[in-house]
Parts: structure tokens; C-alpha cells; sequence
């Protein structure tokens, strides 16, 4: 159905008034002719090449047969990607760096064939030829002969290391220079690796030449620890063999008791079943003798509880040892001073009876014998009366000494007469005092010993009721002696009092 159309009517109001006519537009002026277009030259065709010149010149890995070619990129990337290929084969001088450099070789060699067989042209240029030849020729000699002395170089090295001298395989090696490694990194690797081994082996020398210096058990320690590092890559026994002999045949060293102390030490390392093993046979070989020297270093610096066990530890390890008699004199002389120091330490601290020697006797071997007949004695504890005994009966020294007597305060022993006195102060204070021996509590020992033995206590005589007993007046309370006194003893009292005390 169509739509319906509306006539205009004049009398209806329009929706919008009626826009007025646009002007007319005046007339383009005409465009000027184009000029005629010039004709375009001819495209020139490639120029002719040489595909064996190519090939040869890629083969010198400068990218020579591409400059042939007149491909100037392809050239820089050529070169840039040999540098690249060449430092990674130095780096890690690894097998496959030197695959992938024959590779890249390969492919430029064929890449430039490939290019210049693409020309439509083909001619044989025997000068650039002979140049490609020239350059690649040069390239490659260089690089066989370079090879070559890197392999010499590996071979020397090889000896030495194998002949156990460093020295001579560091100063070898360092004949390696970058175009050793540009050619044959793999080949020159291993001398690097022996380098660095004797370097260390360098360290354990210096390290084990300390210990040997000052005795330091812990440089001994890191010392063998870099030989065993060493070690555990194949091929350096010798080297190692020769820094250990070196260190083994510094011993014994000047001080036996560093001698002793690492020596000790390697008789005790566990076994490892290598070349280090050899330094046991060194200790059992010198380690009595070292024993023997410190012990006697020792007594000389009276630290004999250290030398008597350098003596015994010769006895323990080395039963059989020709030292053996040395060591037990050692021993005993060692016991004696020990035994000896306590003694007198004892006797410094005696006080009384309860104290000192007295509390806690000990014996001295070195001592006299306690024997029948007069026996020689050290008085200690209260010595108001062993004073008082002959001096050929008392000393002081252990050594002459084979009694230790000690005399505790003297109390009342047995009654022995009582009379009356009067006090003078007052006539009707009469007093009657009983007179007592004096009893003295002994500890007796015999020092040779250490133990106790009779008599337990003595009992000195003496005169009883003097016409007058003296005292001292201390008061107006005090009316008198006491009920008790001691006899009055004379020297010979005291004497045949402690008679049986030294007589046996």
C-alpha cells in the first residue's frame, strides 16, 4: 500500500518557513596539465660471482665471503656472532662450545654458496680466490697451531703434577694465553684446575707449617681438611704426597711437646685408605721419643702432673717401646713430686690438730722408712711442748721426715699427788689442788704411707705441790688456782714423754 502524499496547501500554516535559494556557485578554474613522467631505469641484474670464493671466504668464520658478495650485513653479523661463539668456547671450555663453533662454520660456509649459487651469474675469480684461500688458510694454521702448543702445554703440565711438583705445573700453565684458550679452551681447562689445586695445596703447606710451629692442633686439622679436598679429585696423589712429606719430615719439630701433641694426633686420625694415611707410620715412629722429651720438659717446669702423664701415655701406647724404662723412671720421679707437693700444701695449712695435714694425711713414697730403732718426725698442731724436744728429733723438710706428728692441746692426764694451799689474800680461803700429768692427744702417721699409727696420746711428768703455787690475780672474785694444775715439766720430761712416739 503506498503512503499518502499531501498536496501544499496555501491557506495551512507551514511547519517551517521555507529557506531561501543558495546562490550559484562560480565555475572551477581549469587544473594545468600534469607533466609527463620521466621513464624509470632499468633494474641493473646482480653482478657475477664466484661461489668458491664465497664459501672460502666465510670458511675464515670473518665473513669475507659475504663482503665478496656485497652483503656488508650479513658480513657484521658474521663476525659478531664468530666473537660471540669464540668467547663462549674460552668461558666454559666446554666440548659442545667448540661443536657449536664447527657448526657456525659449517653454516656460513654453506650460506655462502648458497647466496652466490642464487646469482644468475657465475664467474671464477681466481684472485678473489686465492685471497679467501689466503686469509682462511692463515685463520685456520693459527688456530691448529695454537692447538698443538696448548696441547704441549697440557702435557707438561700433566708431568709435573704427576712428578708431585706444583711449582713447576703453576709456571707451565702460565704460559696459557688468550689465543690458547680461543683455540683449545677445553684443552687448556684441566692445566686451570691443576693451578687452582696447587694454590691450595699452597694453603694446607703454610697451614700444617704453623701447626708444626706452634703445635696448633686446629691447623693441623684444617690443614689435613684441604688435603683431603684436594685429594678427592683424581689425578693429584703425588702433589699432595708431596706437600704431606714435606710436613712429616719437619718432625719431631724443636718442642717435644708440640711433637707430642701432633703426633698424638695423627696416631689417633681415622684411616681414610689414601696417601694421608702415611702419617700414622711417621707418628708411631716419632712419638715415643717426643714423649719422653716433654715429660722431661715438664719436670724441669715443675708441672709434674702433666709430665707424668707424657710418661704413661708412652707406657699405654708403646708397651714395647726401648723408652719404656725411661718412661717408668719418669713415672716415679713425677708420683714423688706430686705426692711431695701435697705433703708440704698440706703442712703450709696446718693450723692445729684438726687442720691442714692433720685433718687429711698424705703420703710422700719418697719418705724415709719407718723403722725399728729413733725415726725422725714433723711436729705440727700445738707445740707448746714438742718445742721443747731435741732438734735432732724435729724438721720441717718431708723429705727427712718419717713421722708427722700431731699434737693436739694439751689436757689432764693422770693424778699424781694433792696438797692444800692457803691464799694469802684471806686466811679463811684455804685451797686443796690436785696436780695431774699432762696428756697430749697425738695423731701419728707415718708419711710414707699416709696412715695412722700408735701411740694415740703421751703423758709428761712432772714436779707436783711446790711450797708455793704462783698465779695470776685477776680480781677481787678470784680466789685462786684452780682445783686442777699441771705438773711442772722439764725438757727431759718431755723427752722421755714422747720417747716411744719416735721409737719404733
Amino acid at each position: 500500500m503506498d503512503s499518502p502524499t499531501y498536496e501544499h496547501d496555501p491557506y495551512r500554516p507551514s511547519a517551517e518557513p521555507p529557506k531561501p535559494a543558495e546562490p550559484p556557485k562560480p565555475p572551477e578554474p581549469p587544473k594545468p596539465p600534469e607533466p609527463p613522467k620521466s621513464p624509470e631505469p632499468p633494474r641493473q641484474p646482480p653482478a657475477p660471482c664466484d661461489p668458491v670464493a664465497a664459501a672460502l671466504g666465510n670458511a675464515s668464520l670473518l665473513g669475507i665471503g659475504y663482503l665478496l658478495l656485497g652483503r656488508w650485513r650479513l658480513a657484521a653479523i658474521a663476525v659478531v656472532g664468530t666473537g660471540w661463539l669464540l668467547n663462549l668456547t674460552a668461558s666454559p671450555a666446554e666440548t659442545w662450545c667448540e661443536i657449536l663453533l664447527l657448526l657456525w662454520w659449517a653454516a656460513g660456509i654453506a650460506h655462502g654458496w648458497f647466496l652466490a649459487h642464487r646469482r644468475a651469474e657465475h664467474v671464477v675469480r681466481r684472485g678473489q680466490r686465492a685471497g679467501a684461500l689466503a686469509v682462511t688458510v692463515a685463520v685456520l694454521l693459527t688456530a691448529a697451531l695454537l692447538r698443538v702448543d696448548a696441547y704441549g702445554i697440557e702435557d707438561r703440565v700433566s708431568e709435573a703434577r704427576e712428578g708431585g711438583d706444583c711449582e713447576t705445573a703453576v709456571a707451565v700453565q702460565g704460559e696459557v694465553w688468550w689465543g690458547h684458550r680461543l683455540a683449545g679452551a677445553p684443552v687448556v681447562e684441566p692445566g686451570d684446575a691443576v693451578v687452582e689445586a696447587c694454590h691450595r695445596l699452597e694453603r694446607a703447606a703454610s697451614t700444617l707449617a704453623g701447626a708444626g710451629r706452634n703445635g696448633n692442633i686446629q691447623d693441623l686439622e684444617r690443614g689435613f681438611g684441604i688435603l683431603a679436598g684436594v685429594l678427592s679429585k683424581p689425578g693429584n696423589e703425588q702433589t699432595v704426597k708431596t706437600v704431606l712429606d714435606t710436613f712429616l719430615g719437619g718432625l719431631p719439630t724443636k718442642d717435644s711437646c708440640d711433637t707430642a701433641d701432633i703426633t698424638d694426633w695423627l696416631r689417633d686420625r681415622d684411616p681414610t685408605r689414601d696417601v694421608l694415611d702415611r702419617s700414622a707410620d711417621t707418628a708411631k715412629r716419632t712419638e715415643p721419643a717426643a714423649l719422653v722429651g716433654c715429660g722431661d720438659d715438664l719436670m724441669d717446669e715443675d708441672d709434674w702432673r702433666q709430665a707424668r702423664a707424657r710418661y704413661q701415655h708412652l707406657l699405654d701406647a708403646y708397651p714395647d717401646d726401648a723408652r719404656t724404662d725411661e718412661a717408668r723412671s719418669g713415672v716415679k720421679k713425677a708420683t714423688l713430686a706430686i705426692e711431695l707437693d701435697t705433703v708440704r700444701r698440706l703442712v703450709e695449712n696446718t693450723s692445729d690438730a684438726k687442720s691442714g695435714y692433720c685433718d687429711t694425711p698424705a703420703k710422700y713414697s719418697g719418705a724415709p722408712p719407718y723403722r725399728k730403732g729413733f725415726n725422725r718426725a714433723m711436729f705440727l698442731g700445738d707445740t707448746e711442748y714438742t718445742d721443747k724436744l731435741p732438734g735432732d728429733w724435729r724438721t720441717g723438710d718431708p723429705t727427712k721426715a718419717a713421722l708427722v706428728v700431731c699434737a693436739d692441746t694439751a689436757k689432764n692426764g693422770a693424778a699424781v699427788e694433792t696438797c692444800y694451799y692457803e691464799n694469802d689474800l684471806s686466811e679463811y680461803l684455804p685451797h686443796e689442788v690436785t696436780f695431774h700429768k699432762v696428756k697430749i692427744p697425738l695423731k701419728v702417721y707415718e708419711l710414707r704411707t699416709g696412715k695412722r699409727v700408735d701411740p694415740r696420746e703421751v703423758q709428761i711428768s712432772g714436779g707436783s705441790c711446790p711450797r708455793v703455787l704462783h698465779y695470776e690475780y685477776y680480781g677481787w672474785y678470784d680466789y685462786g688456782p684452780g682445783g686442777d694444775e699441771f705438773v711442772s715439766t722439764a725438757k727431759s720430761d718431755v723427752r722421755d714423754a714422747f720417747w716411744p712416739v719416735v721409737k719404733r
